[in-house]
C-alpha cells in the first residue's frame, strides 16, 4: 500500500558538512573516470529506475495528484535522458578537444603547442522542481547532465513529493554504488536552510534550479554574492506568448482553440512552457470557442497547498483589473488531502493597449490553469506586445497551414523579434511537451533563465558543468590521457584545424 509522508526532516549542519565533504572527496575520482565508464554508471541508474517504475509512479501519484500515465511517461523521459547522456559520453565529442601543434612559421609568429578540452567544474547542488517529480527532480536532467560531466551532485529535494524523492534517491545511490562510483558521487539533502547553506559552501562549484522567479532569484543572488561567485543555472518564470495570425484565425480556428486550451490546461497549467498569453486579431471568434472548450475541462489538483494558495490569490488579483473580463470562471473543488483542484480560468484583457497598461500583472506567469487573451489591431500592436514580454522560454506563432508570400513578409520581423525574446520559436504547434533531443533549447533571456547561453533540456545541458582548460607546451607524460598524442581513450579531436579519427595518433608536422 502506498503511504503519503508529508513530514520532512531538515538536514542538520553536521549531516550537510559530511555530504559536502564526501562530494568534494569524490570529485577528482568521478571526474577522472573515462567517459565510457561514467556512461555505464548512468545506464545502470536508468535500468534501476525502469525496474522500479510501477512503485515510483504509485507513490508519486499519491503525493502529487498527477495521473499514472503522465508519471509513467515522466519516468521514461528520465531514463531516456540518462541514456542519451551515456551515448554522448561514449561519443566523446562533448569534450571539444582541440590540439594546435607547435608551429614556428605561424602567421602571427611562432605558435606554442596548445591543447584544450573541457573538464568538470566540481560538486554541483541541484534543486529539484515541484512540477516534475522525476524528469526535473532527483534523477532528472540537471542531475543527469552534471553526473555525465563528471560532477558529484548534492540534490536538494522538493517538499512537494518527499517520499517519492526518498525512494528515488535510494535507487540512484544504490545503482551508482553497484556501478563502482565513488562514495559521495550523489547524495540528497532536505530543507530550505540546508539548500541555502549548500550553495554558500566553497566546496560547491555550481547550482542548478527549476522553480519560481522569487526563489530562483534569491538563490542566484546568493551564488553571485559568495566570496568566490559560482555559476547558477536557474529556470525561473516564463509567460510563453502565442500569436495567431489573421490567416490562422480564418483557416484553423477550431484547431487553434483546441490546441491552446489543451496546452494551457495541461498538468493543471503547472508546466513552465504553458502558453500564458494569446494574442488574437481584433474581432476574432476564438475567445468564444476557447471559453466553451475551457469550460468543459475537468478540475485538476494543484501540486501543493502552497501553490494552490498562490494561484487563488493571483486569479483574484488579475480578475479585478480594469478592462479585464473573466470569460471562463474557474471554480475550486475539493481533492485528496488538503490540496484543492481548479477548473480553468480564461481572462480577456481586451486590447493590446489595455494589456500593456497592466503589463506588470497580466504579463507575469500564472502557475496554474489560467490564461490571458488580448486582441491586436495592427502589426505595430503585435510588436509592442511581444516587446513588452520579458525573457521567455518560448514564443509560439500560429499561422496558416502553408504561409504564402504576403503572410511570410508580415511574419519576418515578428520571427526575428520572437528569437530575441525566447529560446525556442514554435510554428503551428504548442510549447508544452518539450522534446528531449540534442537540438533542443530550453532556456531564454531573464527571467526565463539566469544563463541565456545554456539549455536545461537536451544533451547540450552538459555544457553547464564543464569548463575549458588549455595546456601550453606541456610534457607528454603530464598531459591528461585525452590530450596525449597516442589518444589512448580514442576520443574525437581537432588537430591543427582538421578532424582526427578516434583511435589514431596524429603525426607531427
Amino acid at each position: 500500500m502506498t503511504t503519503l509522508n508529508t513530514e520532512i526532516s531538515e538536514t542538520t549542519e553536521e549531516e550537510l558538512d559530511r555530504c559536502l565533504q564526501a562530494a568534494a572527496d569524490a570529485a577528482e575520482s568521478w571526474g577522472d573516470l573515462a567517459p565510457k565508464e561514467r556512461a555505464a554508471a548512468l545506464e545502470t541508474v536508468a535500468d534501476a529506475l525502469d525496474d522500479e517504475t510501477s512503485a515510483l509512479v504509485e507513490q508519486a501519484a499519491a503525493e502529487t495528484g498527477l495521473s499514472e500515465g503522465r508519471l509513467t511517461g515522466e519516468v521514461k523521459r528520465t531514463t531516456v535522458q540518462l541514456r542519451m547522456f551515456a551515448d554522448l559520453l561514449r561519443d566523446g565529442s562533448y569534450l571539444r578537444i582541440v590540439i594546435d601543434r607547435q608551429d614556428p612559421d605561424f602567421v602571427l609568429g611562432a605558435r606554442p603547442d596548445l591543447r584544450r578540452w573541457l573538464t568538470p567544474t566540481g560538486p554541483v547542488v541541484v534543486y529539484a522542481a515541484s512540477n516534475f517529480p522525476f524528469a526535473f527532480s532527483v534523477a532528472g536532467g540537471d542531475t543527469a547532465s552534471a553526473l555525465a560531466a563528471g560532477c558529484p551532485v548534492v540534490l536538494k529535494t522538493h517538499p512537494g513529493h518527499p517520499e517519492t524523492s526518498r525512494r528515488t534517491v535510494e535507487i540512484v545511490r544504490s545503482a551508482l554504488t553497484r556501478a563502482g562510483a565513488p562514495e559521495g558521487t550523489f547524495a540528497a539533502i532536505a530543507g530550505r536552510q540546508a539548500g541555502i547553506r549548500a550553495l554558500q559552501d566553497p566546496r560547491i562549484t555550481a547550482g542548478a534550479f527549476t522553480g519560481s522567479v522569487s526563489g530562483g532569484r534569491a538563490l542566484f543572488d546568493i551564488a553571485a554574492a559568495r566570496p568566490n561567485p559560482i555559476p547558477f543555472f536557474g529556470e525561473l518564470g516564463s509567460i510563453n506568448p502565442a500569436v495567431v495570425t489573421s490567416e490562422a484565425d480564418h483557416e484553423r480556428e477550431e484547431d487553434v482553440a483546441a490546441g491552446f486550451v489543451g496546452s494551457f490546461t495541461l498538468g493543471a497549467g503547472q508546466f513552465c512552457t504553458k502558453p500564458g498569453v494569446l494574442l488574437l486579431p481584433g474581432g476574432s471568434e476564438l475567445p468564444k470557442q476557447i471559453a466553451e472548450l475551457a469550460g468543459e475541462v475537468s478540475a485538476a489538483r494543484m501540486l501543493t497547498a502552497k501553490i494552490a494558495d498562490g494561484y487563488r490569490e493571483r486569479i483574484a488579483e488579475v480578475s479585478e483589473l480594469p478592462g479585464v473580463e473573466v470569460i471562463t470562471t474557474g471554480t475550486e473543488h475539493a481533492a485528496d488531502g488538503d490540496v484543492p483542484a481548479f477548473t480553468p480560468t480564461v481572462l480577456h484583457a481586451g486590447s493590446v493597449a489595455n494589456l500593456l497598461e497592466h503589463r506588470a500583472a497580466l504579463l507575469e506567469e500564472t502557475f496554474g490553469p489560467a490564461a490571458v487573451i488580448a486582441e491586436y489591431e495592427s502589426e505595430g500592436d503585435l510588436h509592442r506586445a511581444l516587446s513588452a514580454v520579458e525573457g521567455s522560454l518560448t514564443v509560439t506563432l500560429q499561422t496558416s497551414g502553408e504561409p504564402g508570400p504576403a503572410e511570410q513578409d508580415r511574419l519576418a520581423n515578428l520571427v526575428a523579434l520572437a528569437g530575441k525574446r525566447a529560446g525556442r520559436v514554435i510554428f503551428n504547434q504548442w510549447p508544452t511537451g518539450v522534446a528531449v533531443t540534442p537540438a533542443q533549447q530550453h532556456g531564454g533571456p531573464y527571467p526565463a533563465t539566469t544563463a541565456v547561453s545554456h539549455t536545461s533540456v537536451g544533451t547540450a545541458a552538459i555544457d553547464r558543468f564543464l569548463r575549458p582548460v588549455s595546456y601550453q607546451n606541456c610534457p607528454e607524460a603530464l598531459l591528461p590521457a585525452a590530450l596525449r598524442d597516442a589518444n589512448p581513450l580514442g576520443l574525437p579531436r581537432t588537430v591543427n584545424e582538421a578532424g582526427e579519427a578516434p583511435g589514431t595518433s596524429p603525426k607531427h608536422d
